[in-house]
């Protein structure tokens, strides 16, 4: 009887682990490590040339070319704490004629002790940034270390959309559309507010808001084909969703949720609310999601139009495989590489993935 304990712990600790290793490796996959020896790549771009722009989340700008790695002068103060830093980058989509850059970060700038996201953008002068201009600034401050968000798209019709997570303050800042936190926004491109944005009209209301009820949004991509703006987001314990977004929604956090508190405790007793969305997925365990995209070109054969997440939590690249407006199949790309932070597909049709403590692979199938 004195094992019984210890025979229960066993058998639990085994279910555990079935249950977040569910899903499949699939051993079709290789890669080719493009860019060694970073830390935490949050995010990375291409430019026209073919060479890349890549965010370092403790606050450095790196340009990629010809094998070889230039730091950009001319940032801002970066706020580094917990998950906060220099976060997403993005260039416009008429780059080529414009030369703007877009970059996400969080600031101590503003109200309030602390730091909060801040959307800005520049351009590229050799080897520094020119032109700087800061687009939207999350207020107020907060010293917490969680949820800054924070991803970047622009969609089909030129809007910029962004990402800042609820800063652990779930209990005030993501149902209230008159606080920052806890959404996503649409701006133009050069800051200003669009006159059809969802809460244009609503007293007290922040323009930008386009959807609110986020918890902490870290991956978010445009569809090649039906060009909705796909987002996914980290539950608490269980829970991580995936949301397909759409104008003024209100996507639930913390009223409804699949997860529950960290300790085990519940916080809500309810996973769906009239005027509230469901997800269009849901992971439980975590996975812990970060950086998205759609495969979108002939590469990897039939493979192409599955969607790609990052796991953090256990180091891989999550393939899912879409049929009839749902997840059929999922998949472990690149596995035990290391804590998978971004996404991307490059202009020659490849996938790229940072991630931390290794660098930038090139996705190949075998």
């Amino acid at each position: 009887m004195r094992f019984k304990p210890l025979i229960l712990a066993l058998i639990l600790i085994t279910t555990i682990a079935c249950a977040q290793d569910k899903n499949p490796k699939n051993n079709e996959n290789s890669h080719e490590v493009v860019v060694s020896d970073l830390t935490i790549p949050w995010g990375f771009t291409f430019l026209p040339d073919g060479s890349m722009l890549i965010n370092e989340k403790a606050g450095q700008l790196i340009h990629f070319k010809n094998g070889k790695k230039i730091e950009i002068s001319g940032l801002p103060d970066i706020y580094v704490r917990g998950q906060g830093g220099l976060m997403d980058i993005i260039l416009h989509p008429n780059y080529k004629n414009n030369g703007w850059i877009y970059l996400s970060y969080a600031s101590t700038t503003g109200k309030g002790n602390g730091g909060n996201t801040t959307i800005a953008r520049a351009k590229l002068s050799n080897k520094t940034l020119i032109n700087f201009e800061v687009l939207y600034k999350a207020e107020p401050n907060s010293s917490a270390g969680q949820h800054f968000g924070s991803r970047l798209v622009f969609d089909s019709d030129g809007y910029l959309f962004f990402t800042i997570g609820d800063r652990g303050n779930r209990d005030v800042n993501p149902q209230d559309i008159t606080r920052d936190c806890g959404k996503v926004y649409r701006i133009n491109d050069n800051g200003s507010i669009p006159k059809d944005n969802p809460f244009i009209n609503s007293n007290n209301a922040i323009k930008a808001i386009y959807s609110y009820g986020h918890r902490n949004p870290q991956g978010m991509t445009l569809h090649p084909e039906t060009k909705e703006i796909w987002t996914h987001e980290h539950g608490p314990k269980g829970g991580d969703e995936i949301n397909i977004i759409n104008k003024g929604k209100n996507y639930g956090w913390p009223v409804i949720s699949y997860g529950v508190n960290y300790s085990g405790t519940k916080f809500t007793d309810i996973t769906e609310k009239e005027g509230m969305e469901q997800p269009f997925h849901y992971w439980d365990p975590s996975i812990a999601p970060s950086g998205m995209a759609f495969i979108n070109s002939d590469k990897y054969g039939n493979w192409n139009g599955n969607l790609l997440i990052g796991s953090l939590k256990f180091q891989y690249l999550n393939m899912c495989t879409l049929k009839n407006g749902k997840i059929i199949k999922e998949e472990r790309l690149l596995n035990g590489l290391g804590r998978v932070r971004s996404v991307e597909q490059g202009p020659d049709g490849y996938i790229y993935v940072g991630i931390e403590n290794l660098g930038i692979v090139k996705l190949l199938r075998e």
